[in-house]
């Protein structure tokens, strides 16, 4: 049996098969929700045009992850109370698929950033300016353990107090 073609291996060849994947990431499962359906709206009409067959397929990972609003004040007061106001930034929402979100959906809580600085304590030569999660230069900053760590106690301290 012969191994059949594949979209994209040459551009003289009609392929036997084509496969497209992705990623489809929200900010709400409703707009997740039309996505899909669109997707397989479009996917199949394309191939009806086409006379071709589709298979659809559309798995979700990790749904949006959406602070709540009484705990992200709380973990914001913390934190200002850490380093103080002029330090808190807050950041748009991002696509980033993060599993604290499944944490979220049983329990409300709010998933915070510390971040890891402008770059400068990287080794010289290794790239320059802030590093991103799944960067090749990534290098995590360890001057900030002590603020991570004095933010989980802060917060700690804070709810039991409050409670």
């Amino acid at each position: 049996m012969q191994t059949p073609r594949r979209a994209g291996e040459a551009g003289n060849v009609v392929p036997d098969s084509c496969e497209i994947q992705g990623t489809a990431r929200t900010f709400t499962d409703d707009v997740l929700d039309l996505n899909e359906r669109r997707m397989r709206t479009i996917a199949g009409a394309t191939c009806q045009a086409f006379e071709a067959r589709c298979e659809f397929e559309f798995h979700r990972y990790y749904p949006a992850t959406v602070n709540h609003p009484r705990e992200t004040a709380f973990a914001r007061s913390c934190l200002s109370k850490l380093v103080g106001e002029h330090y808190e930034l807050a950041f748009d929402p991002t696509m980033g698929s993060e599993d604290f979100r499944f944490y979220l959906l049983e329990k409300p809580g709010a998933y915070f950033l510390i971040g890891n600085g402008d770059g400068s304590h990287r080794i010289s030569g290794y790239c320059t300016g802030p590093c991103m999660l799944h960067d090749p230069s990534y290098d995590f900053n360890d001057e900030l353990i002590p603020l991570g760590g004095s933010m989980w106690v802060g917060l700690a301290v804070a709810w039991l107090n409050a409670h």
